[in-house]
């Protein structure tokens, strides 16, 4: 073979390489668009060359592919598993706090300070008239606006609490799902890989179901060797981890789970809010990604639930809570910062020379049928019946809902002009002591800013970790991506090789026949 036929095996081998180099060219052109696609090479070496007998050297076979192999630089890969878990945090945070900003509406012609302006003009207005039940009428009404204010925030906070808590169950599903595809993969990948070969597509595939687990959940990334395979490859093994527990470990699936709470954390929380752990019963301690950012929302409270420093829903409830109690409790009672003075409760409605009415309070909250409470039912425990009032059942009292008689403008008795009580209420609207904040705006205006500048935070911070994670992206593609460019650069490069090596054979074919079938040989 070596003196007959060896010269059109050397160019047979060239014409298999050349072809085996545009099969992988044709395979990067076609997978231009393919998520997560890298760029796939050929691996070319001179083949085995032969000795010479006569001692003049060895004599080259030719060429052939050794393995194809994907361009991948996996420090980018880890830079940016690590950099998107906290992008997927910060935009979680960005995404709920806006949503918070739009429903406060504030400054707005319809937000807090606007319906406490009507309520109190109101108040404005029946001092110019305390007689007039159509004036009355209005005080009422722009009272309950007060009131249901609060109740519509109160209500908002808890349907969204509780479709934060319905998003954490679909994330924890989400992330069981990603974690069992890729054990699929593992097994796929290291079935393939047995012989020596490379698994390349897989291993595409499998980048990219990491690359949306990261962005969910903090994890750690690693692919040990473990041995060695019989044919003397390494025994690599792909172990993810959260926070320093297998997740998956090679064919391995530990499972996250959801559990409802038994007791609330926070005295504002919804019943049966999920925690998240592990499907066995340990603990779980989720660092960061979209599930930190959405926990934080919904359960940040000064430092509850591993929050030590975020504010979440329940932090402004209880901002809402403090502020319908302390201002009922002014309003009603005229103590404020410490210092009595007259309120509601200290005035007297009209009585037209009858029993004298006074003792009514002005706001109070619903019962647990739903129901206002009366003054009455009220004052059976006064200091209790103040700490169970919450934005979420904030009301004017039953006795003001049922009787405007009982609008106490007066400081004394069957005095229908007298107006000093009111008056004594109309000077709370700026009154800088009743919250340590200073006047109700003012104690309103805290509660928006905060929310203001966390939600700034929150975009900042995305918008910070966007541009690093898409500077990561970039340099990726730009290592791993396949450019048109450059595949139709190397499709001609190896299209003249093909073309060569076929021409070569044309030429070894008609030496051969000349000597076979003319000299004889």
């Amino acid at each position: 073979m070596r003196g007959s036929f060896f010269g059109l095996n050397v160019a047979l081998r060239g014409l298999y390489t050349s072809q085996r180099n545009l099969d992988v060219i044709n395979h990067n052109i076609s997978n231009v668009n393919t998520p997560g696609y890298s760029k796939q090479v050929t691996n070319q070496v001179a083949s085995r060359p032969i000795p010479l007998l006569n001692g003049t050297g060895m004599l080259g076979t030719g060429s052939e592919v050794i393995s194809i192999e994907r361009v991948r630089d996996e420090y980018l890969d880890f830079k940016y598993w690590s950099e998107s878990t906290s992008y997927g945090e910060w935009q979680a945070k960005k995404t709920v706090l806006s949503d918070i900003e739009a429903m406060l509406n504030e400054p707005s012609d319809s937000g807090f300070n606007v319906i406490l302006d009507e309520f109190f003009n109101s108040l404005q207005e029946l001092s110019k008239d305390p007689g007039s039940l159509a004036v009355r009428t209005l005080v009422r009404q722009t009272g309950e606006t007060v009131t249901k204010y609060f109740n519509s925030l109160s209500s908002y906070f808890e349907e969204l609490q509780n479709d934060l808590n319905h998003q954490i169950d679909t994330k924890v599903s989400e992330i069981n799902s990603l974690g069992l595809q890729i054990q699929q993969l593992n097994k796929q990948i290291y079935t393939s890989e047995l012989d020596g070969n490379l698994a390349n597509d897989l291993r595409d595939r499998r980048i990219v179901l990491i690359d949306k687990l990261s962005q969910i959940i903090n994890i750690d990334v690693n692919e040990v060797v473990t041995g060695k395979l019989l044919n003397g490859e390494d025994d690599r093994r792909m172990v993810i981890t959260i926070s320093g527990k297998a997740f998956i470990d090679h064919f391995d699936f530990s499972p996250l789970e959801v559990v409802q709470r038994e007791d609330k954390v926070n005295e504002e929380d919804m019943e049966k809010l999920f925690e998240v752990g592990w499907a066995d019963g340990n603990y779980l301690n989720i660092k960061s990604g979209e599930l930190r950012g959405l926990l934080d929302v919904r359960d940040g409270n000064e430092g509850m639930n591993g929050s030590p420093i975020y504010k979440g829903i329940p932090f402004y409830i209880k901002k809402l809570n403090e502020f319908v109690r302390t201002f009922a409790q002014s309003f009603n009672e005229g103590n404020i910062g410490g210092v009595d003075g007259a309120g509601h409760v200290d005035g007297y409605g009209l009585s037209y020379g009858g029993d004298p009415i006074t003792g009514i309070r002005f706001f109070t909250m619903r019962g647990e049928d739903g129901n206002p409470v009366d003054s009455a039912e009220f004052d059976a425990d006064l200091a209790a019946s103040y700490e169970k009032i919450t934005a979420k059942n904030f009301s004017l009292s039953l006795d003001i809902l049922e009787d405007l008689n009982k609008i106490a403008a007066a400081d004394q008795p069957n005095q229908i002009g007298n107006i000093n009580n009111l008056n004594e209420l109309i000077k709370m609207r700026h009154n800088p002591h009743m919250f340590s904040e200073g006047a109700p705006e003012d104690f309103m205006v805290s509660i928006v800013s905060t929310i203001g500048v966390d939600s700034q935070q929150a975009v900042r911070l995305t918008d910070n970790q966007k541009v690093i994670v898409m500077q990561i992206d970039n340099r990726r593609f730009s290592h791993s991506g396949v450019s048109l460019d450059e595949e139709m650069a190397d499709m001609v490069r190896h299209q003249h090789a093909y073309t060569a090596a076929a021409k070569m054979i044309n030429t070894m074919a008609e030496i051969y026949d000349l000597l076979v079938n003319r000299v004889g040989i």
